[in-house]
């Protein structure tokens, strides 16, 4: 038996109080492709998956990642972001480099950083 949503090909929704500033951000500083907008999203495309970005009034944002981005080279994406203005996130308990990046065993790294409505990104080589 196979599941029910085994071929459904996947969306993403992103919350943010001011779509605007989310749109800019995800179009100019992370380069997404835009796609479309309407009175209910605006709509990118992310390596073929649908992102949208809706308006919620009252959203607030998670402490936690909503988005990673599986990247090959994550050194060269930070500093490529870095350059776009984005500023990392750093966590006391844990050990990153002046980059911001972690590196845990197996060598996987990872590093986040937040959209202008707080919500929690993530690139990482896993």
């Amino acid at each position: 038996m196979t599941g029910i949503l085994e071929s459904a090909k996947p969306a993403i929704i992103i919350c943010a109080r001011d779509r605007a500033r989310s749109v800019a951000f995800y179009r100019d500083a992370l380069g997404l492709r835009f796609v479309s907008e309407d009175q209910f999203a605006a709509i990118f495309d992310v390596a073929g998956t649908e992102m949208r970005i809706s308006t919620v009034p009252d959203f607030v944002a998670h402490e936690h990642t909503i988005l990673g981005f599986k990247v090959t080279d994550v050194e060269a994406t930070v500093r490529a972001l870095l350059g776009q203005g984005i500023v990392f996130n750093r966590y006391p308990h844990l050990k990153q480099d002046e980059l911001g990046i972690l590196t845990l065993p197996g060598g996987i790294r990872v590093a986040w950083f937040q959209d202008p409505g707080g919500n929690v990104l993530s690139v990482t080589n896993a």
